[in-house]
């Protein structure tokens, strides 16, 4: 029987297909490779998903859908499959950019203020304990694991990698590279090879900073899930023995976080750091889209800005724990480009105002879940 996580990818390479018309190519790829995990399959898919994200003449709506298609195939095989089909090597991190660069990137992310000084705090802290343990001065003991909580789209992600490299570049890391990885990448299917899988992820972060996202889908069973548990005893000796030069940043949903550290006695001692990530406020939305906006050449005239600046309070004024924050900003960015080619297409010969800039007309929304009318 087909799981959902199977189900998922045949539904996005039907989409796929249908978008770019190849004929039930894709869709064959997809079904091989949920029918018989088949690595030449899995290789040829990744390249055509490559070529439509990159390619300038695939639209808008095929490059969502090809990474639509992307995320759906990393979730059925899980982050290290597909790294080890692919022979990616990750042990190195070849960010060459220098610890003010770093620190430059952290400070110029839109809002997360709160988050920023956290770990503007943690970096100036664990410089001075660098210097003192070079200087044979007492040391206290505590590790560099971090906890992020609060909502999707919020940059935990972002702030994950930057942190990694930081650490690099204060000599806390030897590698300072980025492995992420879901429950499919730590967790087996039969009792006894859990552990297994988890000292394999171990070995390839170490040195650098391994990232689980969603990290209470580890005991999502409500901790009759004997499997999670192996993980978790594991994990948690891997948090301890490699402490020092390790860092392991687990993230999720506020709430489910705390029942996921609760799960572990020994768990929630091993992580010194708790970092919440709250939401984007309205004036913070609009920061992020006009800044995809300039970065793709796009200019959006005021009447739209506002426009989109009342659905934003909106959106926000009206939240759940989904909101999504950034990614509703990624989702908004990528309609306005279509809307904007499908009017743009037709008119002939268009100058450059024209191709750059986003109208009030580009703007549509008839209405969505919440009974907004816009």
């Amino acid at each position: 029987m087909m799981d959902k996580y199977g189900q998922i990818l045949i539904n996005n390479s039907t989409k796929l297909d249908a978008t770019i018309d190849d004929c039930g190519e894709i869709l064959k790829l997809a079904i091989a490779i949920v029918e018989d995990k088949s690595k030449k399959a899995t290789i040829v898919l990744l390249r055509k998903i490559s070529e439509v994200v990159s390619n300038s003449n695939y639209n808008v709506e095929a490059k969502r859908a090809a990474k639509a298609l992307n995320s759906s195939l990393i979730e059925f095989y899980g982050y290290t499959t597909i790294q080890e089909i692919c022979n990616l090597n990750e042990e190195t991190d070849n960010d060459t950019r220098s610890l003010q660069d770093l620190l430059d990137e952290l400070n110029s992310l839109v809002g997360l203020e709160k988050v920023k000084s956290r770990v503007n705090d943690l970096i100036a802290y664990q410089k001075v304990q660098k210097m003192r343990c070079e200087k044979n001065l007492h040391l206290v003991k505590n590790t560099l694991h971090l906890a992020f909580t609060g909502n999707p789209g919020t940059g935990k992600t972002t702030v994950a990698r930057i942190v990694g490299r930081i650490y690099k570049r204060i000599g806390l890391l030897s590698k300072g590279h980025f492995v992420e990885v879901s429950r499919t990448d730590l967790i087996a299917g039969y009792q006894g090879q859990t552990a297994l899988k988890v000292k394999k992820v171990i070995e390839r972060a170490k040195g650098g900073v391994l990232f689980i996202d969603e990290a209470y889908s580890i005991t999502e069973n409500d901790h009759s899930d004997s499997y999670g548990r192996e993980c978790l005893t594991e994990l948690t000796k891997a948090l301890e023995d490699y402490r020092e030069d390790l860092v392991v940043i687990v993230a999720g949903y506020t709430e489910p976080m705390k029942k996921f550290f609760e799960s572990n006695p020994g768990l929630k001692s091993r992580f010194n750091t708790f970092i919440e990530f709250d939401d984007y406020s309205p004036d913070e939305l609009d920061e992020i889209l006009t800044s995809m906006c300039e970065k793709n050449d796009y200019t959006l005239e005021n009447e739209v800005k506002k426009k989109i600046h009342l659905y934003f309070e909106q959106k926000v004024a009206s939240k759940d724990e989904n909101f999504a924050n950034g990614r509703l900003v990624r989702n908004i960015y990528d309609d306005l480009v279509m809307n904007h080619a499908r009017r743009v297409v037709n008119i002939d010969d268009p100058g450059i105002s024209v191709l750059s800039t986003i109208k009030v007309e580009d703007f549509i929304f008839a209405s969505d879940e919440t009974g907004m009318i816009l």
